[in-house]
């Protein structure tokens, strides 16, 4: 009894602490992407102009318009980049299907190879294969995990990813003109601001990475602030020179 009590724990233990995060949603790689990109873009953008020795107002209209031309290409780009592989996937899915249904029988031999491969036992591969073939919903399904990688229910959306990308970049590109907006009339306090959400955006990614937050904030804390660095060292070259 007690050996089966323990087994039950262990059982309860393993599936409470086997749990896998989403990996498939399509909105982490672009709202991650937007951001970093939002706040590295254009923080670049407006530390360029500014090395040019122009005015306050000139940085301030560089970075709203940055922002604004910055959120709608990334937008643009992550609908149509992922319309056009849901597109492709939904192609092949129609392939698949239409084999389903002309040769079933070879289907169910493909099947049965496969798992065959992976190591079962032939007769018993040939009696999955066929009672997975049953249901045509199913066997389309399990073709397009094992042949094409992908899940069909589960394929990324290009609203999703149109509308986390614009919301990130537009939320990155924010905090460089932050600052100007409420009052600063020197560019420092928007380069704080904006490394510092480098930072907090790279220890944030590291909640879904295996890396630490302490080396992915600075990891992208020096990237931004490279950038940066370049792109007002080439304002104030190409300032001098006009």
């Amino acid at each position: 009894m007690a050996i089966i009590e323990t087994e039950a724990t262990l059982h309860e233990a393993h599936r409470d602490n086997h749990t896998h995060r989403d990996v498939n949603g399509g909105w982490l790689r672009p709202a991650v992407f937007g951001a970093m990109d939002g706040l590295v873009s254009n923080l670049a953008l407006m530390t360029g102009v500014a090395g040019g020795s122009v005015g306050q107002q000139a940085i301030v209209l560089t970075g709203l318009a940055g922002l604004a031309a910055g959120a709608f290409s990334m937008a643009a780009g992550e609908y149509t980049s992922v319309a056009s592989q849901r597109e492709l996937v939904e192609a092949e899915l129609d392939v698949e299907r239409r084999e389903l249904r002309k040769h079933p029988q070879d289907e169910e031999q493909e099947l049965a190879a496969l798992y065959v491969s992976r190591g079962v036992e032939p007769d018993l591969a040939r009696q999955v294969a066929v009672q997975l073939s049953s249901d045509p919903e199913q066997a389309l399904e399990i073709h397009a995990r094992e042949e094409l990688g992908i899940d069909p229910g589960d394929l990324p959306s290009p609203t999703v990813a149109a509308v986390s990308s614009f919301g990130s970049f537009a939320l990155g590109a924010l905090l460089p003109v932050l600052p100007y907006l409420l009052g600063a009339t020197v560019l420092w306090p928007a380069v704080l601001l904006a490394l510092a959400g480098l930072f907090g955006c790279g220890a944030v990614v590291a909640r879904v990475t295996a890396r630490t937050w302490w080396f992915s904030g600075l990891r992208q804390l020096a990237l931004g602030g490279a950038a940066a660095g370049v792109t007002y060292a080439l304002g104030s070259l190409f300032g001098a020179a006009l």
